[in-house]
C-alpha cells in the first residue's frame, strides 16, 4: 500500500517481552553511515519538550564486531541480535550488498520477530534482507529505484514498486533510497501517535512532514548490469537509439528473433519490468530530456520520442510525472540559470545507457563534448507533483 494510504490492517498483538515503544535498529558492518543514522535520530532522542513521545532504542549488531561503516568508521554496538526479542518495531536501515545474502542469524531472528507481532521496516537496500527472511514474499515493496529492478529479478515473489517513496502493508514497511527513510520513519511516528507529534518532529528535523510526490521524478530507468552481457542488450540498445521512431514491442521481439510472449517473459526476468511498460518510460525520460534542453513545442518533442501524437505523450507523461509536459517545463526552467537551454545541444542529449556499459555510439553532434555530458538529465519538483497510479 502507497504512502497516502492507511495500514491494511490493525497492528497483531505483540507477544512475549516485546513493547510497542521499544524500537530495534539491526545493524551490519558496511553500511552506509547516512542511512544507518535516519532511524538512531529520528527514534533515539528524546525530544519530549516539543511533544514528541519517546521511544526506547535499542541498537543491535546483526554479525560479530567491529562494525566498520561509510569512509572506514568502526562502529561498536550495545546489543546483539538477543535484544531484538524486546522490540515492537525492528528496523533494518540498510544492507552492504544487494549482491550478498545477509548473515542467517539476523534473518532468522527478524522473521521470529514478525512471527511475534512485530512490526519490520527495510529503509533502502534494507528491503533486501527483509526479502531474503522471506518477509516480503506475496507483498508490496519498494527499494530505491536504483534497485528496484535487481530485487524484482532475485525475488520474483515479491511485487516491487519503483515509483513510492514508502509503502506500508501493516506489519512490514519498506522505503526507498536515502530521505525516503526520513519520510518512513515520521509516517511511523504519526501512525504511532499522530500528525501533531509526526509534524513536530519533521520541524526539529528541519524536513517536509509529509512529502508529495515519488521516485518517478528522480528515475533513470537504467536497466540492470546484469543485462550486459544478455543477448537482448544489443535489441535494448538499439530500441534507445531510435526512440524517435514509432515502434512497438513486437518491433523489438522480432529484433530479438523471439515470439511475444517469450521475448515480455524474457525481458521482465532480467528487469523486472514489462518491455512495454519500459518502452513508454524511455520515452516519458526522453521527453524529459528535451524539455530540459531544448526549445521545441510540445507537439515537436512527441515526435521526437516515438509518441504517435501529442495527446499519447501528455497521458503517459502526467501519469508518471502528476504534471504536463508545459508545467514540468516551466518548472524546471525557473530553477536554471537564463541561457542555459537551447536547441544547440537537443541531438546531443539522447538516451546514453541501457546500463552501465552499454552506451550509444557517439553522435557527430557530441564531438568536443565530454562523454558524461552527453547524458545529464535534470530532474526539478514542483507543487503538485505526485506518484504515478
Amino acid at each position: 500500500m502507497s504512502q497516502d494510504s492507511a495500514a491494511p490492517e490493525a497492528a497483531r498483538k505483540l507477544t512475549g517481552r516485546r513493547r510497542r515503544e521499544v524500537v530495534a535498529v539491526l545493524l551490519f558492518s558496511g553500511g552506509p553511515i547516512f542511512e544507518s543514522s535516519i532511524p538512531l535520530s529520528v527514534f533515539g532522542i528524546d525530544r519530549q519538550d516539543a511533544g514528541v513521545p519517546r521511544y526506547r532504542l535499542l541498537v543491535c549488531a546483526g554479525e560479530d564486531g567491529p562494525l566498520r561503516t561509510t569512509g572506514g568508521l568502526e562502529l561498536t554496538a550495545p546489543y546483539g541480535l538477543e535484544a531484538i526479542s524486546r522490540a515492537g518495531t525492528v528496523v533494518v536501515p540498510a544492507w552492504r550488498s544487494i549482491t550478498s545474502p545477509p548473515p542467517p542469524e539476523a534473518l532468522e531472528a527478524l522473521r521470529r520477530a514478525h512471527e511475534e507481532g512485530a512490526r519490520i521496516v527495510g529503509l533502502c537496500t534494507g528491503a533486501f534482507v527483509l526479502a531474503a527472511a522471506g518477509l516480503l514474499d506475496g507483498r508490496p515493496a519498494t527499494t530505491h529505484w536504483m534497485y528496484a529492478p535487481t530485487l524484482a529479478k532475485r525475488y520474483p515473489s515479491v511485487h516491487v514498486d519503483p515509483r513510492e517513496l514508502f509503502v506500508d502493508d501493516g506489519d512490514v514497511l519498506t522505503s526507498a533510497g536515502t530521505a525516503a527513510g526520513i519520510d518512513l520513519c515520521l509516517h511511523i511516528v504519526r501512525t504511532d501517535h499522530g500528525t501533531e507529534a509526526a509534524g513536530a518532529l519533521a520541524r526539529r528535523l528541519v524536513v517536509p512532514p509529509r512529502r508529495s510526490g515519488g521516485q518517478e521524478r528522480y528515475l533513470d530507468r537504467s536497466l540492470p548490469e546484469e543485462i550486459g552481457a544478455d543477448p537482448l542488450a544489443e535489441v535494448v540498445a538499439w530500441a534507445l537509439e531510435h526512440l524517435h521512431e514509432q515502434f512497438d514491442v513486437e518491433t523489438l521481439a522480432a529484433r530479438a528473433y523471439m515470439s511475444r510472449r517469450t521475448f515480455d517473459r524474457r525481458f521482465r526476468s532480467l528487469t523486472g519490468s514489462a518491455p512495454l511498460q519500459w518502452l513508454i518510460t524511455q520515452r516519458v525520460l526522453q521527453a524529459q530530456r528535451l524539455l530540459e534542453t531544448s526549445d521545441y513545442s510540445v507537439d515537436e518533442v512527441a515526435g521526437r520520442c516515438g509518441f504517435r501524437s501529442p495527446v499519447a505523450l501528455r497521458g503517459h507523461f502526467r501519469r508518471q510525472l502528476g504534471s504536463s509536459p508545459a508545467a514540468y517545463r516551466a518548472a524546471y526552467r525557473a530553477r536554471r540559470p537564463q541561457g542555459e537551454v537551447g536547441t544547440a545541444v537537443l541531438d546531443a542529449v539522447v538516451p546514453a545507457q541501457v546500463s552501465a556499459g552499454i552506451r550509444r555510439p557517439p553522435s557527430p553532434l557530441d564531438q568536443g563534448k565530454p562523454q558524461s555530458d552527453v547524458y545529464a538529465p535534470g530532474r526539478p519538483s514542483f507543487p503538485g507533483q505526485r506518484s504515478a497510479p
